[in-house]
């Protein structure tokens, strides 16, 4: 097996917490720990993937999301402390009273070009443009794929179980399950599960693509991992569980039943969950595995996202 390099970018280890809510008592992975402005699950792809734009000598990285993205915020910060310029390729508009992550992409004083929904469903190939006419001018550009899902970025989910197995007996963990974007974390998930022997399920609440789109590319990701690496396991698509149905007001939005769990949940354990991601995932996390229940066996992966919340202020003070 070929493990790939790393630099040291996030928090860790993240603490895990066993809550209560409703009176059913569940385990939390608070990987929003990783960091003040690098916060989530983006942070432990970064690791890898900005370890390879170092040693490729880059001078610029290139990444892309929506105007909310966690990913390229974090991958902006991160970049910072490297050294390195940043270009994000945004789906959304500019405005001169931006909030959440895009205020901190524009106060950190970052590249920005904002494209619209056509144009991102390019946003590969757009990137891939401007880093050949940018090359040409002496600068080397590294391109971050969209959420950090690759097969290098998703290494952070399946050395995460090194982490996880000191912090918990993962023979008594039934499931993890996670919101799922790109598909990276879900897919880091399903190797790593599988390299350590473990019979568990992997939850994927999918907040952005369909069902069967989301499924495609968690797999494709997962096996063209184990090819390129020589990772010695077989993993079982079985274990693989898409929750779909939980974003259908679409990625940008939330509905008031959502804000309204997850205002309850903030009441009673202090954490504020994020509109595009978690708040999703939790709903599901609720509908599935805590109604009724005294006791959980899945884990929640708390990814981040708290800037975004500042982007729905009016939605969540609203309910």
């Amino acid at each position: 097996m070929k493990v790939p390099g790393k630099i040291h970018l996030a928090n860790t280890p993240t603490p895990l917490q066993w809550l209560s809510f409703n009176g059913c008592k569940f385990p939390i992975k608070r990987d929003d720990y990783t960091g003040f402005e690098l916060s989530g699950n983006k942070v432990r792809k970064l690791e890898y993937l900005l370890a390879r734009a170092v040693k490729e000598k880059s001078t610029y990285v290139y990444t892309c999301g929506g105007d909310q993205s966690n990913h390229s915020r974090a991958t902006l910060i991160a970049a910072k402390t490297l050294g390195l310029k940043v270009k994000l390729f945004l789906w959304g508009k500019d405005t001169p009273s931006a909030k959440g992550n895009l205020f901190i992409d524009k106060f950190l004083g970052c590249q920005i070009r904002f494209l619209n929904r056509n144009e991102f469903a390019d946003v590969d190939n757009i990137m891939s443009e401007e880093k050949l006419a940018l090359e040409k001018t002496g600068e080397k550009v590294y391109v971050v794929p969209e959420g950090g899902s690759s097969t290098l970025g998703i290494w952070g989910y399946i050395s995460f179980f090194e982490e996880l197995n000191r912090q918990v007996d993962l023979k008594k963990i039934k499931g993890i399950l996670t919101a799922c974007g790109s598909g990276g974390t879900s897919a880091g998930l399903l190797i790593g599960a599988a390299l350590n022997g473990l019979k568990l399920k992997i939850f994927a609440v999918n907040v952005l693509y369909d069902k069967e789109t989301i499924r495609k590319r968690i797999l494709h990701l997962a096996y063209s991992c184990i090819e390129q690496f020589k990772i010695p396991c077989n993993i079982d698509e079985n274990s693989l569980e898409i929750l779909d149905g939980y974003s259908q007001e679409g990625y940008k939005s939330i509905k008031p039943d959502k804000i309204s769990l997850i205002k309850s949940f903030a009441s009673q354990s202090g954490i504020i969950l994020d509109p595009a991601y978690t708040a999703k995932a939790f709903y599901a996390y609720n509908e599935n595995f805590l109604k009724d229940k005294k006791m959980s066996n899945v884990l929640f992966i708390h990814t981040g996202g708290f800037f975004g919340i500042f982007n729905k202020t009016k939605e969540y003070l609203s309910v």
